[in-house]
């Protein structure tokens, strides 16, 4: 059994853990096919959000027939699995569009969660991601949103040894940038949400320091949860990482959330 902690830098609403964030660092603890902590890539990976993840304690980690539970005093808080299936990636947007439609992004007039690692307002250059996506256009069944992001040196990866020398940011900060733009498709300005399930596959770890542009697309609607995809690409258009998501509709005032008005 291991231990996983989110430290409160990676806090979604200010009392809890960024979903993506924090599926990222319990996908980072499957190595099973990395002798040596050698991992240049991970295959997709599902992770569940059971509860908000407590900030700055420990979780008992445990696996059991190949899914690797996270746990607070017995009771489930995330759970992540190999996934059998393909992602289906959403489409690239060019960086200059993708860095002018941050100037239309939703937070920065309302923001549920100001607080965000991945994209909050209030958050400093250097302490969080900062991914302001506006909307470019129309998804399959909701918004296309895009931002760009250049990986900040802090988010540098130092736990896992890498075929080449250059510096990539964590498996658990990749996550987080896929993690939000998926929500402002879905429209969190209209339906505050928190995530329920992410699926992850993570072709290489973004290099620190270089320009990346982060897509999100709505794809639908049912009931309380709500259903996204994001796809990370580099400087020359190639596909880093790519997710499906699985929103859920929540009451505000149980994730410390605000509401518009």
């Amino acid at each position: 059994m291991s231990e996983l902690i989110v430290p409160r830098r990676f806090c979604g609403p200010p009392d809890s853990g960024n979903g993506g964030w924090t599926a990222g660092a319990i996908a980072a603890l499957d190595d099973a096919d990395s002798p040596d902590n050698r991992c240049d890539s991970w295959p997709a990976i599902e992770v569940s959000l059971r509860r908000p993840p407590p900030l700055d304690t420990p979780l008992d980690v445990s696996t059991e027939d190949g899914v690797l539970t996270a746990s607070l005093d017995g009771a489930p808080v995330a759970s992540a699995l190999r996934a059998d299936r393909d992602l289906r990636e959403v489409d690239p947007v060019d960086p200059a569009t993708a860095a002018a439609a941050e100037s239309s992004y939703p937070g920065h007039d309302f923001h549920p969660f100001p607080t965000c690692f991945a994209c909050g307002t209030g958050r400093e250059e250097g302490d969080g991601l900062r991914i302001f996506p506006g909307k470019v256009g129309d998804g399959p069944d909701g918004d296309l949103v895009a931002a760009a992001w250049t990986p900040h040196p802090s988010l540098h990866e130092d736990w896992h040894t890498y075929v080449d020398e250059h510096t990539r940011a964590s498996l658990a900060s990749t996550w987080a940038a896929l993690d939000c733009i998926g929500g402002w498709a879905g429209d969190l300005t209209e339906r505050l949400m928190v995530l329920g399930r992410m699926t992850a596959r993570v072709d290489v770890l973004p290099l620190i320091g270089e320009p990346h542009v982060v897509v999100g697309e709505g794809r639908g609607q049912d009931g309380r949860k709500t259903f996204t995809a994001s796809t990370l690409y580099d400087a020359d258009g190639r596909v880093v990482a790519t997710a499906e998501h699985v929103w859920i509709a929540v009451d505000p005032s149980v994730f410390g959330g605000r509401v518009p008005g």
